[in-house]
């Protein structure tokens, strides 16, 4: 009897558990990523990269998953003012110097936890596939409501040598000089769900 009483416990616990996770799907076209990279001396360049599809799992509390998926060959410049110049960098962004598009098409973010949201402020944790390498990421997200919209921003800056990204990387070449990148790429990402 009181193993019965405990499975059915158990049962309930379950249920329950499952009924208080809520997945939500990103709206691609209300999300905006934007990107940011500079020179160890001089120019920095920002421009802005899609979300194809995803999706985020909560349980009310904290971010138990989520996946998405970003086109790269979406990426864009937005500093370079001259027409001819700003296609030059992103085909260049996109060549196998940087992030090999015609190959790797796509980037995957993987969450796989965080901490409870205190303040709307919560710590993400998962993991960042760029050219087929994959490592850990965690960064803070930010969580706000309005109405039915809720919509979760995050800086998220990666290492880019650790994707095989290599142009201009110290890390890779010597005696770069002026013309060396750091390796640091920001992602600033407002990611709406629905």
């Amino acid at each position: 009897m009181k193993k019965a009483g405990i499975l059915a416990l158990m049962a309930i616990f379950a249920v329950t558990q499952l009924t208080a996770q809520k997945k939500y799907s990103a709206d691609p076209s209300a999300t905006t990523i934007k990107w940011s990279g500079e020179k160890i001396v001089g120019s920095k360049h920002t421009g802005t990269i899609n979300l194809k599809e995803g999706s985020l799992t909560t349980d009310g509390k904290s971010i138990t998953g989520g996946e998405f998926v970003v086109d790269m060959n979406s990426i864009k410049n937005e500093d370079v003012k001259d027409a001819g110049s700003r296609a030059k960098l992103e085909g260049h962004l996109k060549s196998d110097d940087f992030f090999g598009v015609v190959k790797f098409p796509f980037s995957r973010l993987v969450l796989t936890s965080s901490t409870p949201f205190a303040a709307g402020k919560a710590t993400a944790k998962g993991t960042l596939t760029i050219k087929e390498a994959t490592h850990p990421v965690e960064f803070t997200v930010t969580e706000s409501k309005a109405g039915a919209v809720i919509t979760y921003t995050a800086t998220i800056t990666f290492d880019r040598s650790l994707y095989d990204v290599r142009f201009g990387s110290g890390k890779f070449f010597s005696n770069l000089g002026d013309n060396a990148i750091r390796d640091e790429i920001k992602l600033d990402v407002s990611l709406v769900v629905k």
